[in-house]
């Protein structure tokens, strides 16, 4: 996978916070970070660290932080649709117009890119067969699983082939063989050049595939590095890091603690 000099990503002093007065809550605190082409990155945390915050922000979704972001050379603030127009998205729970069917949807998804009919047609009819959804392409999408319209949103966030694909919980409602398929592309995609922003809870896909980790907490980057890099002895897999520097590493003692309730 592999980089260059130049980010393709800056972020400089990112604050977020949503309310005001009293019921202020400052989500991110400061966010400093330089992301490069081809690089996949794992970008982890705890529930309310900031993960899918930092990623709707990134992809023009919230408005309204403090700091200085830089997407493919363009002002985040300024020029947030040049931006949109060269990037992907997959949401763990995405809207979708789900009475429209794969070959409709992804159509208007095509041309919302400005992409051409032609190019659409053949990428819709790849995308589907890959993920075993030829059969379903005619198919209103009302009908569909939480998986099978997972796959639609996955198809939806790589049609342009994307600078930058942005990945929020992406295999949420899949199955074992779809994870697989989607690993599969994420890594081709890096190796073509493009930077792959990945959010999960999945800790052992996020070491497999990540060649980069972030680990966020408390709206803070509290480790940033190659993953063999990161690794300590009390830590050899990345869950065990996550808990180690999230303070969550006495699990096992709570568990026991609770289950001595359940036996009195």
């Amino acid at each position: 996978m592999s980089t260059e000099k130049s980010s393709i990503i800056t972020i400089k002093e990112l604050k977020k916070t949503f309310g005001t007065g009293d019921k202020a809550n400052e989500v991110l605190k400061g966010i400093n970070l330089e992301i490069y082409p081809g690089q996949i990155i794992g970008y982890i945390g705890p529930n309310g660290a900031g993960k899918s915050t930092t990623v709707k922000i990134l992809t023009g979704i919230l408005t309204g932080f403090e700091g200085n972001i830089k997407v493919l050379g363009f002002d985040l603030k300024k020029d947030s649709l040049e931006i949109k127009k060269q990037i992907g998205y997959v949401p763990e729970n995405g809207a979708m117009y789900d009475l429209l069917t794969p070959n409709e949807y992804l159509s208007f998804i095509g041309n919302l890119y400005e992409m051409k009919e032609e190019l659409i047609k053949s990428r819709t009819e790849h995308l589907l067969s890959f993920f075993e959804m030829e059969k379903h392409a005619d198919q209103r999408m009302d009908t569909f699983s939480k998986g099978m319209k997972q796959k639609i949103l996955i198809m939806a966030g790589i049609i342009n082939n994307p600078k930058i694909l942005f990945l929020d919980e992406p295999l949420s409602g899949l199955d074992a063989n779809s994870v697989i398929l989607v690993k599969e592309i994420l890594i081709k995609m890096a190796k073509s050049g493009t930077t792959i922003f990945y959010c999960s809870h999945l800790m052992d896909i996020v070491e497999k595939i990540s060649d980069r980790i972030i680990l966020i907490n408390n709206g803070n980057v509290i480790a940033d590095g190659k993953f063999e890099d990161l690794k300590t002895e009390q830590s050899e897999s990345l869950e065990q890091l996550f808990a180690q520097l999230t303070g969550k590493e006495n699990t096992e003692e709570n568990t026991n603690s609770l289950f001595e309730v359940f036996e009195n």
